[in-house]
């Protein structure tokens, strides 16, 4: 009988579960960003370069920088984030092993941007190691 079902009948149920489309925007938006913010990172970054770990700590204590810096952090981990879920959602197939990455992939993208943003504001709230 489903040799007589229209090609939306046929269609329904198979296609995105809802969530994707709000992900692709996500990881384009997560991806303009990052080259604007990575441009930035990589001038300064040149600029640095000469200085010593003093001048680096004046740098990171001005706002603007701690602010930007703070926002690559951030827009690289949420970047990671959902392009390694896309990945494991594609390539693997076992429910447990998938949930388990999934869960771990949140946990290690999360944690490693709360250290680096820990360690961002320890040097420009503190001026550095002690």
């Amino acid at each position: 009988m489903t040799g007589f079902r229209t090609p939306l009948g046929r269609a329904r149920g198979m296609g995105a579960s809802k969530h994707g489309v709000g992900h692709f925007i996500g990881q384009r938006v997560s991806a303009v960003a990052l080259i604007f913010l990575v441009l930035w990172g990589v001038a300064s970054a040149l600029g640095l370069a000469a200085g010593g770990y003093a001048d680096a700590v004046a740098w990171l204590q001005h706002p603007l920088n701690a602010a930007l810096l703070a926002l690559t952090i951030v827009a690289a981990c949420y970047h990671m984030q959902l392009g390694m879920r896309v990945i494991i959602e594609d390539y693997i197939e076992q429910p447990g092993t998938k949930l388990a990455l999934l869960v771990l992939n949140v946990f290690v993208a999360w944690g490693a941007g709360a250290l680096a943003l820990v360690s961002l504001l320890k040097v420009a709230v503190g001026g550095g190691a002690n």
